[in-house]
């Protein structure tokens, strides 16, 4: 990509509504744009990390087992009173034709019982799991700490449909297990840890995945010996450490990544969701529901890796792995900046090259920063008398010549 071409550019300033690092770094990055409180743009950058986030995802929610799927962000209102919940108080109404009541979705277990229900009709046909990622909305009353938070957000929720308790059960560990290797591959794993919360809908408790981070807004206590956690609300009733017992627990602060619960009959008995076992008759189905923010991620990942000069992305979802400047006016240097870019380009490599001729080499220097690809390679007279490029990790303070022929 030319930089030149690039749709979003940095800036130096972003308003002063803004407190948080992951939203001042994301919009002077170019990575988002604000629409109004909790509701952004991602401009191509941001996109690119976004979508580096949801193919992980997606990866490890097809390894267990689940069957991606699309559902719609509309629902009728119907379905939210089947199940009682049309009084929540984040949903987001809206009206039809004829004073026909729609609901803009916070969650899909009102979408998707009913959607499994139709093709799901004996013992055999279970387990079974579903996911999407799509965009959510909830009326937050508090849309704050920039993407952490917001009325529209990008979600993965996979659900699990079961014939017996026992079969949810071993789900839910495995589906606890693929969402440890999700956040080690994001580069969160040594500091994401799974924190026992507030039950499910018949379960003594749910679990949070959270990043430890001094912005967290909520308060986990952590068992250094088996690196669990126990959340702030369910802290009076659990006082020790759940698998262990131990008692001298550390507070800390956490940023919620994820969640996972076990909603039994829940929602399959409001839709009369039952199958038939080997004898003809009706079991009731057992569900359970996992989730990931894509968006909220993206936004905890600038939280922990950043510095006063900007973001430094982790590979594994950095927009593109080299950031490539050209230094100076001489029509030379650009040229074998040029055939650099296309090189690497060809070998596979995803390269950001910064081709622009009218600023100063500190203006790219600082946008580079802001920016944090891992990998910034420097082309200049300097560098190219001697053949070779200057290659500077963003997570490191030195620099070094590499020679132009062992790139790629």
């Amino acid at each position: 990509m030319y930089y030149s071409k690039l749709f979003g550019k940095t800036s130096k300033t972003v308003s002063a509504d803004e407190e948080s690092v992951n939203a001042q770094f994301l919009i002077r990055g170019g990575f988002v744009s604000k629409q109004m409180a909790g509701v952004y743009n991602y401009l191509p950058l941001g996109l690119r990390v976004l979508t580096k986030i949801q193919n992980i995802v997606r990866e490890e929610m097809t390894a267990i087992g689940g069957s991606e799927i699309l559902m719609p962000s509309l629902t009728q209102e119907e379905s939210y009173k089947t199940t009682g919940r049309d009084t929540m108080d984040v949903l987001f109404h809206t009206e039809g034709p004829g004073g026909a009541k729609y609901v803009l979705n916070p969650t899909h277990e009102e979408v998707v019982t009913p959607l499994v229900q139709k093709y799901t009709f004996s013992y055999q046909d279970l387990p079974l799991s579903v996911f999407q990622i799509q965009n959510k909305y909830r009326n937050e009353p508090r849309a704050k700490s920039g993407i952490l938070r917001g009325r529209e957000f990008n979600m993965k929720d996979l659900y699990s449909f079961h014939a017996n308790e026992e079969s949810l059960n071993e789900f839910y560990e495995v589906a606890k297990k693929a969402y440890h290797k999700v956040y080690t591959r994001l580069g969160l794993g040594d500091i994401t840890v799974l924190t026992y919360a507030s039950g499910g809908a018949f379960s003594r408790y749910s679990h949070e995945f959270q990043t430890l981070n001094e912005v967290g807004e909520d308060t986990v206590y952590f068992c250094e010996e088996c690196r669990v956690g126990i959340n702030k609300e369910i802290i009076a009733d659990q006082n020790s450490c759940p698998e262990c017992g131990n008692m001298d627990l550390v507070q800390k602060n956490g940023i919620e990544v994820g969640n996972i619960f076990k909603l039994g009959q829940k929602f399959s008995s409001a839709f009369g969701f039952k199958v038939l076992d080997a004898e003809g008759k009706e079991l009731p189905v057992e569900m359970g529901c996992y989730g990931i923010g894509p968006s909220r991620v993206m936004g905890t990942l600038v939280e922990v890796f950043h510095d006063e000069k900007g973001i430094i992305w982790p590979e594994a979802v950095a927009p593109f792995k080299y950031h490539l400047l050209a230094l100076g006016r001489e029509d030379e240097t650009f040229a074998e900046a040029e055939k650099i870019y296309k090189n690497l380009v060809a070998s596979g490599a995803e390269v950001l090259f910064d081709d622009r001729r009218d600023v100063t080499a500190g203006v790219k220097f600082a946008d580079a920063d802001l920016i944090g690809l891992p990998v910034r390679l420097i082309v200049s007279k300097k560098t190219l008398d001697q053949q070779s490029v200057e290659m500077k990790k963003r997570n490191e303070a030195e620099s070094k010549l590499v020679p132009i022929a062992d790139l790629v």
